[in-house]
């Protein structure tokens, strides 16, 4: 598997003959450095975690882009934020599910978790777009991936790592909005037994955010798992 950060929390995964964009935050995302035809080139799915503007990103436009070349491109979803895309005009592209469900997309299956978050619509006042989800990807053959998303710290991640074995997990580490550094590395060192690489996520991104993972690679020194910090764009296989 070959997995490629655009930054935020905007990631591709290459495996087989799929292409899966998760939350595809581009326009609008400053450490983007890539450009969209090229992370969007050869797209099969769009994974979506929760509503928040900077994780629903271009799916709409993508969707669009892929009617305009007569296919359909699934959008994974929760009900409310299909619900959201389809009036939108991402028509039956949009294939709902919901927390603690799996969908089997052929060729790979996505489970959504807990994530502790919340999750809304751009207009004012915001409107209920679903509860915030994690992601859990697994194809045959491949390690298992799990996108927490953005996320505070909670104890049932040991319960979730001990049900599904995730091998590599996408962590957010950015303060304000989600849990810090330190509290991201406590969580790697007492829930996530057995994980083998941590990518930090959902930093760096606008000011008021951690500015770097320097702090999250400190506080995991001596402890086993592998910390990779990609540049925006730059791409890892596992």
């Amino acid at each position: 598997m070959k997995i490629t950060w655009y930054g935020h929390a905007a990631f591709r995964l290459d495996f087989a003959d799929k292409a899966v964009l998760i939350d595809p935050f581009f326009t609008g995302n400053p450490s983007f450095r890539s450009t969209v035809e090229d992370a969007a080139r050869g797209v099969t799915h769009i994974l979506l975690t929760h509503g928040h503007g900077d994780h629903i990103g271009d799916t709409l436009s993508l969707v669009e882009d892929a009617a305009d070349a007569s296919r359909t491109l699934p959008v994974v979803a929760n009900p409310e934020l299909c619900a959201y895309l389809s009036a939108k005009g991402a028509g039956n592209a949009p294939q709902m599910m919901n927390t603690g469900g799996k969908i089997d997309l052929g060729g790979f299956s996505v489970t959504m978790v807990r994530a502790d978050h919340s999750s809304g619509g751009p207009a004012a006042p915001s409107e209920y777009l679903g509860n915030p989800t994690g992601l859990i990807i697994k194809a045959p053959g491949e390690p298992t991936v799990w996108h927490m998303a953005d996320t505070d710290i909670f104890s049932d991640m040991g319960l979730l790592c001990e049900i599904h074995a995730p091998k590599v997990v996408f962590i957010p580490i950015g303060d304000r909005f989600t849990m810090g550094p330190e509290v991201a590395a406590l969580a790697v060192k007492r829930f996530l037994p057995g994980v083998e690489i941590v990518v930090p996520i959902h930093y760096g991104t606008f000011p008021i955010l951690v500015p770097d993972a320097s702090a999250f690679v400190e506080a995991l020194k001596g402890h086993p798992v592998k910390v990779v910090v990609p540049e925006s764009g730059g791409s890892f296989e596992v």
